[in-house]
């Protein structure tokens, strides 16, 4: 059962769209009325984070580990949150930073899409809304790797990563004669995605600084 919060007149909690919520956190003193608004924001959401999540991790306890950890930063930067955008995009841009920076840090996350019929988290059937932002997301990941990666590291990260391919094997496949083989690659690799994400990031922030600034007039 839902907690209802004081003074809401004849509407009931989950009467209020995500944004008059984010409102009422932001000036609610109570921290036990707070955690309410916390707790609806959840559970609207949650599923579909995770979601988000899975569609990039591959697993779905990596994604769920990845989803409490998107909304622990989201939850902490509610209060700078100016309503220029819809919540549930501001959710989403907090989750697609977050997974494609776990991306950039690890070995052994593929880059692909989990077949839906993996998925017993939400229903198999999808909406137009969330088959456009399961393509926008593959788009994204497929343009990050070719804007940042050379056509060699771009063929071992597709080898290991897409197919699964042992390292070793990877190295004798493209004929890679330097001492570390196709781990050279990896590594290589992941600092440039790692600084196309931190380029992409800051690029980010400063949008919606922007954005907000124009809220606020």
């Amino acid at each position: 059962m839902r907690c209802e919060l004081a003074d809401t007149g004849s509407k009931s909690i989950s009467q209020f769209s995500d944004e008059e919520l984010i409102q009422r956190y932001q000036q609610e003193p109570s921290p036990s009325q707070q955690q309410t608004l916390i707790d609806e924001l959840f559970q609207r959401h949650y599923q579909q984070v995770i979601l988000w999540c899975l569609r990039i991790a591959g697993n779905r306890d990596l994604a769920a580990d990845w989803a409490q950890d998107v909304f622990l930063k989201a939850f902490r930067g509610l209060h700078t949150f100016k309503g220029g955008s819809k919540f549930s995009t501001w959710l989403y841009s907090v989750a697609r930073n977050h997974c494609f920076t776990q991306v950039s840090q690890r070995a052994d996350i593929r880059f692909e899409t989990p077949d839906a019929s993996d998925m017993n988290i939400t229903e198999r059937r999808e909406n137009p809304y969330q088959l456009l932002e399961r393509k926008d997301t593959k788009r994204y990941v497929t343009r990050l790797l070719a804007d940042s990666l050379d056509e060699v590291e771009l063929k071992v990260m597709s080898l290991h990563f897409a197919e699964g391919i042992p390292l070793d094997t990877v190295s004798r496949m493209l004929n890679l004669c330097n001492i570390s083989g196709a781990k050279a690659y990896v590594v290589s690799a992941k600092r440039k995605l790692s600084r196309a994400l931190g380029r992409a990031e800051l690029s980010f922030q400063h949008k919606r600084t922007r954005e907000d600034g124009h809220a606020e007039k």
